[in-house]
């Protein structure tokens, strides 16, 4: 697993491969920071509305971002680290934020999940970006789950 991997890559004979490190997240950037890893996936969300001062509603919801963690470890907005998660639905993720002036209804902001393994097994795809484009895609067979009788 990821939290045990540079005690095991030191030694000999021993294949690593750390469950998360393909894509890495903000629980293990906090909880590892000696680990060298990368974050390489992000969430696009957009703002819906700004129901009251200082408060914006994205489209970031529990369908889009892994929701087994208390509220303030789900999902970390790179370009607006100001945001605060106040409550989530389905749809929608409540965001309290300092300075509001400047934020506007579609507005983007890229998210940080915090656990990123159950948050790519909501999407059938992950979009490669290089460069700011899309240059391909990558099916997430972890979507292909069935029960079996």
């Amino acid at each position: 697993g990821s939290p045990t991997f540079p005690i095991h890559a030191k030694r000999d004979d021993v294949e690593c491969s750390p469950g998360t490190f393909v894509f890495w997240d903000e629980g293990y950037l906090t909880n590892c920071p000696e680990q060298p890893f990368v974050p390489a996936a992000l969430l696009i969300s957009r703002v819906v509305s700004r129901p009251a001062k200082n408060i914006v509603c994205l489209d970031a919801g529990h369908k889009s971002v892994a929701a087994e963690n208390l509220i303030e470890k789900r999902i970390t907005f790179l370009n607006k680290p100001d945001l605060t998660v106040k409550g989530q639905s389905e749809e929608h993720l409540i965001a309290g934020c300092g300075d509001w002036s400047t934020i506007k209804e579609g507005d983007i902001f890229y998210g940080l999940p915090y656990h990123i393994c159950p948050t790519v097994a909501l999407y059938d795809e992950a979009f490669i970006v290089k460069d700011k484009r899309v240059v391909g895609k990558w099916k997430i067979i972890a979507r292909d789950r069935k029960i079996q009788y």
